[in-house]
């Protein structure tokens, strides 16, 4: 097995290996991934961080061994939680710009890191995925990003996508969870009522087929704040989304969930 790791800002994920093809995920910076086959120019990977598979373009991954991937998977990971930072490459005197919940190892008191055989070094926050959890904070975390724009694929302030939008969230408050609304929605405790929903509850819905098409958070005070165009604010009840601009239910509420 091959293992690799992502030292760019972002790396396309797509569904198939050439540059045309759909993006339907991203790796951000730190992220580290197995390789499962190669096919000319692109590699097919499994994200450490979710399983989440897809083709990357070879020439933007890093490879690293066993050891490395096992500790930069698993082992006192910090993630970023500035909407963007900068991480400085020593080894080639580069600057990389980062988003929130690009991944970083420990660093020592100087915010210095070693991934690859690459010294870095890191000046922004960051917070502790393993060991430190932030539940009271999703909200919060959450209006960070109000404003981005809507992506498919897309996992950063600068694009994203629903559950996109979800898992970066709970990756800066320290908690793992799976890529895909449909996923997601198979994780955590049912809640029964939207008059039981707590801030930082996962709201799924549902399109007429029954298939679970969209996710947004619960921040109270009957509001939900998801990715539809943009990060935005809407109403929520027993019933949907009730998009205040379009004057309209624009999802079905399908399914609540407290994932923490």
């Amino acid at each position: 097995m091959t293992y690799g790791i992502n030292l760019l800002s972002m790396i396309p994920v797509r569904e198939a290996p050439n540059d045309k093809a759909e993006m339907v995920n991203q790796l951000l910076f730190g992220e580290v991934f197995q390789v499962e086959k190669i096919q000319g120019n692109w590699a097919y990977i499994a994200s450490a961080f979710d399983n989440y598979k897809g083709w990357i373009d070879k020439k933007q991954m890093v490879g690293i061994g066993e050891t490395e991937y096992t500790r930069l998977s698993s082992e006192d990971i910090y993630v970023s939680t500035d909407i963007s930072q900068i991480v400085q490459n020593k080894s080639a005197d580069e600057l990389i710009p980062v988003v929130a919940g690009s991944s970083l190892p420990k660093p020592d008191k100087d915010m210095n890191f070693v991934m690859a055989g690459r010294d870095f070094s890191y000046e922004g926050p960051a917070g502790d995925l393993i060991n430190v959890k932030l539940a009271k904070q999703i909200p919060a975390i959450a209006d960070m990003f109000k404003g981005a724009p809507y992506m498919w694929g897309g996992r950063s302030i600068y694009g994203l996508d629903c559950s996109g939008y979800t898992q970066i969230v709970f990756k800066i408050a320290g908690y793992r969870i799976k890529r895909d609304a449909s996923e997601q929605a198979g994780e955590g405790e049912t809640v029964d009522f939207i008059s039981n929903a707590k801030p930082g509850d996962l709201l799924f819905f549902d399109n007429e087929e029954g298939n679970i098409t969209h996710v947004g958070i619960f921040i109270g005070s009957h509001k939900i704040i998801h990715a539809h165009g943009k990060v935005r604010v809407d109403n929520i009840d027993h019933q949907g989304i009730y998009n205040r601009d379009a004057r309209e239910y624009s999802h079905k509420l399908r399914l609540i969930k407290r994932m923490v």
